[in-house]
């Protein structure tokens, strides 16, 4: 791939031969001579160590104030570290057939990509690379025996703990290349891009793999193609695929759970005409006629039935008899996601390598942080070397401040519920008057609706604004643990921020789900949320249900979120780029070098794909502990989805410099997070169809208290009467609108009338109901937990044919390495044998031919 001089877009050193592996850049600034000294120190070391550098001066860059370090590593580095990180690098050409052919494959075409792009590389056998053994491995050209990805690793190995004290002076905080981009001496440390991604690179040998991640992945017209997985994996390292590979997966099992919710939707529109219960409500002589009861102290009035008309129809919708078979699906659905992804990322740990890979050739190496940090040391039992350790004393001590913090952070949510009182009786008051007149707007906008509206609308704000904290707290008490290893700093940064989300997200449902309308007491004895001191009265659900207003906080928090994520990852890119005046097509090649082109684009961040995961699992919390609410919530996420993974294709391969490839054989920690949730989503939707949705009550009706076998009187039967005379006067409205023509008002609740000698005590219906209530909850939770584990035990995590495959490449590696070193023993004894004395030949055949025959 070699250039010629004049053109500046090329990933070579000026000889046109030696390869850029990595590129640092700095300015000169007032803080010059200290930061010289530091830069003078480090290049020097690097040096040292056997890297090759390169400057580019600044009257040769755009701004004429960047300076431009480019780095190559020499075979002899690349072979020495590849042997110190144990990489995996080809031997022989795999020889075992993949795939057989499938029925129906034409119907696939459409979504195909060309192969070249599918599989960019022969699959080979492949070893740890032994610096002592060069000719067993397949070595055309050391210049590019080491992919670039692999080559990146080992410079930014030895970058991370390379020093920049001075010979003789030992100052263990002056290493590595993060703290010098730390303290500004650097202002940017990274690998090159391969060529520009809307054209090839002009010499036809060179990769243009980013040209062609663009061209078939990161456009938004190629959403119904399948993904470059491998492409992905050898642009970008293991790490970055799997995410790709989970996401893609993850999209395509969407699409029937979207299928079935779409099904139970129309089943709900399809039914509208038949919801006795609506029409009750709707009705001029049934609903028009019941008085309820008020909803708050002083500020609310009496009101009629019949103004929860057009709730009631919406809350049929999504509160039906399809919703508990969804349900139900739901609950199966997540373990036939989390059973196949783990065969899927079986399949692909065997196709990409990792089979053997431990993380301790990357993840679990020490941080250099921890140390930097720890300057106490202990020998090691097993390496009997002195290693860095952190003091059980010290540890404990940072571990009970982080504790305290995630508690305080967690616990600073719960001022949303007293907002929620506040206003409720604020809007009841304002909204409705419906006694005397009933204006447009009340009738479609109920308090209850208002209220769920606009909290929804201010907790999504808030939300948005406590994620900017949650940030900053998780990742500076995970740095104050100080986490040894990479992968540890990973896991513990990932359980406290999903603990953070989850608080933050999910509050809010669980509280309408599980805690709306359950504590609310009857005229006369109602329940206050701090004590009867306070007027913060709980809230109580509408006739039809509190299913609706679930719904309403479920699509209003799960779409803004997603609105907002698209934005910000699509959009804010863009208006960066165009503020900042990037450098972009128009910019001829010779005048603007590759090393400058990927400056200005923005940093990938060592916690960058956290995120996306984030984003993703806190995604898959809605449409699994919520669904049985909103039962199109699958299909919402699946538009997303595929937005989602061409946004983010399209920001790795067009916004991002390069990143560091890096290793992994699963989704870390994530994977038990989705475990832990798919299983809290069993409880929550059995706990959600039985007591936030109105289906037992009215089945417990329909089954044994309906005189006509249908829902008829089902309204009437679910309200109890309250003496208006009894009613305290902290509770009564302040405006006393009612006459004489009424004395009664009626709540939502199976009490006794008054009057009756257990007046206002619990009905008999209702312990019925109770009871119904607890063994549905049961029932559905047994049935789908044996369903989901009698699957989970069907289904090997590990397809039989990757097993056989495995098995079978282990036998070969192992004879082929045998009959290598035999080769090299029977080279060793021919040679020994040649510069041996004449005296002391005849006895050397008789010796040549026992070892011989006993290897």
């Amino acid at each position: 791939c070699q250039h010629l001089h004049s053109n500046k877009d090329t990933v070579f050193f000026r000889d046109g031969v030696r390869r850029i592996d990595f590129v640092l850049s700095y300015v000169d600034d007032k803080d010059g001579e200290k930061k010289q000294e530091r830069r003078r120190e480090f290049e020097a070391n690097l040096e040292k160590a056997g890297l090759e550098l390169e400057t580019e001066d600044k009257s040769d860059s755009k701004d004429q104030k960047t300076y431009f370090l480019k780095i190559h590593a020499p075979w002899d580095v690349l072979a020495t570290y590849a042997d110190v990180l144990k990489i995996k690098v080809p031997f022989k050409e795999s020889d075992i057939p993949h795939g057989q052919d499938v029925p129906l494959e034409w119907l696939s075409h459409p979504f195909r990509l060309p192969d070249h792009v599918m599989h960019p590389q022969p699959d080979y056998f492949t070893y740890p690379f032994d610096k002592t053994k060069t000719d067993f491995f397949l070595i055309s050209d050391k210049d590019t025996f080491f992919p670039p990805s692999t080559r990146n690793r080992i410079v930014f190995y030895i970058l991370a703990r390379c020093p920049y004290y001075k010979e003789g002076r030992k100052d263990r905080g002056k290493t590595g290349i993060k703290r010098l981009l730390s303290n500004g001496t650097y202002t940017a440390a990274f690998p090159l891009h391969d060529c520009r991604y809307w054209k090839k690179a002009r010499n036809a040998e060179c990769e243009s793999e980013r040209y062609n991640l663009y061209e078939h992945w990161a456009r938004f017209l190629c959403f119904y193609k399948e993904q470059p997985l491998n492409l992905i994996r050898k642009y970008y390292g293991e790490k970055i695929g799997i995410y790709f590979a989970w996401l893609g997966f993850y999209t395509e099992m969407l699409f029937f759970a979207a299928v079935m919710g779409l099904i139970c939707f129309t089943y709900g529109v399809l039914s509208y005409d038949d919801n006795i219960s609506s029409q009750e409500i709707c009705h001029p002589k049934i609903g028009g006629r019941i008085v309820m009861c008020p909803l708050c102290d002083k500020k609310c009035p009496f009101w009629k039935l019949n103004s929860t008309c057009l709730s009631s129809w919406q809350s049929h919708l999504f509160d039906n008899e399809g919703t508990v078979f969804f349900a139900i699906f739901m609950g199966i659905w997540v373990t036939l996601f989390l059973e196949f992804w783990k065969r899927r990322q079986a399949r692909l740990e065997y196709e990409w390598d990792l089979v053997d890979f431990e993380e301790e050739q990357q993840q679990l190496q020490i941080r250099p942080e921890f140390e930097i940090r720890c300057t106490n040391r202990r020998l090691n039992k097993i390496t009997k070397e002195m290693e860095p350790y952190l003091p059980v004393t010290s540890k404990c001590a940072r571990f009970c401040l982080s504790a305290a913090t995630v508690i305080f952070w967690v616990a600073g949510y719960s001022p949303y519920l007293s907002y929620r009182l506040a206003v409720y009786a604020a809007f009841a008051s304002i909204i409705k008057d419906p006694m005397r007149k009933i204006q447009l707007v009340g009738r479609f906008i109920t308090p209850q609706l208002a209220t769920s509206v606009t909290a929804s609308c201010i907790n999504f704000v808030i939300i948005m604004i406590l994620n900017f904290f949650y940030e900053r707290v998780a990742i500076w008490i995970t740095d104050l643990e100080i986490p040894k290893t990479h992968l540890e700093y990973e896991n513990r940064l990932t359980m406290k921020m999903f603990l953070f989300q989850f608080v933050n997200y999910y509050s809010s449902c669980f509280y309408v789900a599980f805690f709306k309308g359950k504590f609310v007491g009857y005229p006369g004895d109602y329940s206050y949320m701090f004590g009867n001191w306070s007027n913060l009265r709980n809230e109580e659900c509408d006739p039809g249900g509190c299913l609706i207003e679930l719904t309403t906080q479920l699509v209003i928090v799960m779409t803004g979120k997603q609105l907002c994520g698209n934005i910000q990852e699509a959009l804010l890119p863009l208006i960066r780029n165009w503020w900042s005046g990037r450098r972009g097509r128009h910019n001829p090649e010779n005048h603007y070098s590759r090393w400058e082109q990927d400056h200005v684009l923005q940093n990938f961040s060592q916690l960058g794909l956290f995120y996306e995961y984030l984003e993703m699992v806190v995604q898959f919390g809605f449409i699994t502990l919520f669904v049985a609410s909103f039962p199109l919530a699958p299909l919402l996420a699946l538009f997303n989805n595929i937005l989602e993974i061409r946004v983010d294709a399209w920001k790795f391969t067009t916004q991002f410099k390069r990143p560091m490839a890096s290793k992994a054989r699963n989704i870390g920690a994530w994977q038990e997070i989705l475990n832990a949730v798919a299983i809290l989503s069993v409880v929550t939707n059995a706990f959600i169809m039985a007591f936030t949705s109105d289906m037992i009550p009215r089945m417990v009706y329909l089954y044994a208290y309906s005189k006509e076998s249908s829902m008829r009187g089902y309204v009437n039967n679910s309200l109890s009467i309250y003496d208006i005379s009894q009613i305290p006067e902290r509770n009564m409205p302040e405006d006393n609108w009612f006459d004489n023509a009424t004395s009664t008002c009626r709540y939502r609740d199976y009490r006794y009338p008054p009057g009756h000698q257990r007046e206002y005590t619990h009905t008999m219906q209702f312990w019925h109901i109770l009871a119904a209530k607890m063994a549905f909850i049961i029932i559905m939770e047994h049935v789908v937990f044996v369903v989901k584990f009698f699957v989970a035990w069907m289904i090997p995590d590990v397809p039989s044919d990757v097993k056989a495959r495995i098995k079978r490449e282990r036998y070969l590696i192992q004879e082929y390495l045998h009959n290598y070193e035999v080769e090299q023993l029977k080279l060793q004894l021919s040679a020994s044998f040649i510069t041996e004395p004449q005296s002391e030949m005849t006895l050397t055949p008789d010796k040549h031919e026992v070892l011989s025959e006993c290897l």
